[in-house]
């Protein structure tokens, strides 16, 4: 459902809202991009914070899940938001089938290691499983609950997520966390993310991950809605600045965190999507300033598909031991570390586009 765009208010008929195409193109461009550095060190923007704060590296993620929200609500005001036994079957087949891609892909990592059945330790949360639960519950959402309830749905997550957090240890780092604690008696530990004793796509996190895409799926509203489009993009660069600096204003109180997904987490970075989607539709759609967006373009059309061909591609690279020669050879022309990394980064993320290219000049969407 995520590529297929109705006719929307304030464009031509059959026009796709190229501003959304290239937001997602940037975000995914992002997600390769920090997730395929060349050495061990990295540019601090170009990491996740460790524990509270907030870095570009830490906004690419949640920007997918609120351009998920509006993709959602587009797709699936196509069939007005009735629920039908077609529109059901689609939303589970989906919601299972990227399941089941996080999973392989884990399982996948673990065979070019030589453990051809890691059934006891395969990790079962991670970003396309978080996507799949995000996926599927708004989408539910949307068919069953009324409109003029989904803010008390999205105020009801946040405000219990944040009770949760504040009567459990919440921002401790450590195994005392409720939300490891919580992780662990569901999954089991075996399950999860082994590198901190807190899973950064942790079962329970995604609670305010789903608020997070349902804001996303309101801005979706607003898109649609039948108005001037100078007037609806001006209500969604609003509503994001709202939400940006409640986020920021609360932040003292309940910080900013990523491996958590803390509220004012949720809150920041939604109107930071918010506000940038609202300059993109000005300066792309309105002003029709388009030249330099083709790029972004080629990672919109096909993203959850670059973003698979990108975890597939680094893992096969790094069991080959491809990976050390190439960043070394990088490295022996530029003797900057931090530079020598963030262009083996950026390498690996023009491949990816490469890969893409054909598909975009085809105009060949491989929905996932």
């Amino acid at each position: 459902m995520e590529n297929i765009h109705p006719p929307i208010s304030g464009y031509p008929q059959k026009k796709r809202l190229l501003s959304l195409d290239v937001l997602r193109g940037i975000t995914v461009v992002g997600m390769i991009l920090v997730n395929n550095s060349g050495g061990k060190l990295s540019y601090d923007s170009l990491q996740h914070s460790v524990w509270n704060g907030l870095t570009l590296c830490d906004l690419v993620f949640p920007f997918f899940l609120f351009i998920m929200g509006i993709s959602t609500y587009i797709a699936l005001s196509k069939f007005h938001f009735q629920a039908s036994g077609p529109v059901i079957r689609k939303i589970l087949k989906r919601t299972l089938v990227i399941l089941c891609i996080g999973w392989a892909i884990h399982w996948f990592h673990f065979i070019c290691e030589g453990d051809f059945f890691p059934l006891a330790h395969l990790r079962l949360t991670g970003v396309l499983p978080r996507i799949a639960l995000c996926y599927c519950a708004v989408s539910f959402v949307a068919l069953y609950v009324k409109p003029k309830y989904i803010g008390w749905i999205i105020g009801f997550l946040i405000i219990g997520y944040t009770v949760l957090l504040g009567i459990g240890n919440g921002y401790t780092p450590d195994s005392t966390n409720i939300l490891a604690n919580i992780d662990r008696n569901v999954l089991g530990t075996d399950h999860l993310y082994h590198k901190s004793p807190i899973d950064p796509e942790g079962l329970t996190s995604t609670l305010a991950a789903i608020a997070h895409t349902l804001i996303g799926f309101c801005c979706g509203r607003i898109i649609l809605a039948k108005e001037a489009l100078e007037q609806k993009t001006l209500k969604l660069f609003v509503a994001g600045f709202i939400l940006m600096a409640c986020g920021f204003v609360l932040a003292e109180a309940l910080p900013l965190n990523k491996r958590i997904w803390s509220p004012t987490f949720v809150l920041v970075t939604c109107g930071l999507a918010a506000m940038l989607q609202a300059v993109l539709i000005y300066f792309i759609d309105m002003k029709e300033k388009k030249n330099w967006c083709r790029f972004f373009e080629i990672f919109g059309v096909n993203p959850l598909f670059l973003y698979v061909l990108s975890e597939v591609a680094a893992i096969v690279i790094g069991a080959t031991g491809s990976k050390p020669v190439i960043y070394e050879g990088i490295h022996s022309l530029i003797a900057d570390p931090y530079l020598a990394s963030a262009v083996y980064a950026l390498a690996f993320t023009l491949l990816m586009g490469a890969c893409g290219y054909p598909l975009y000049k085809k105009k060949i969407y491989i929905k996932i």
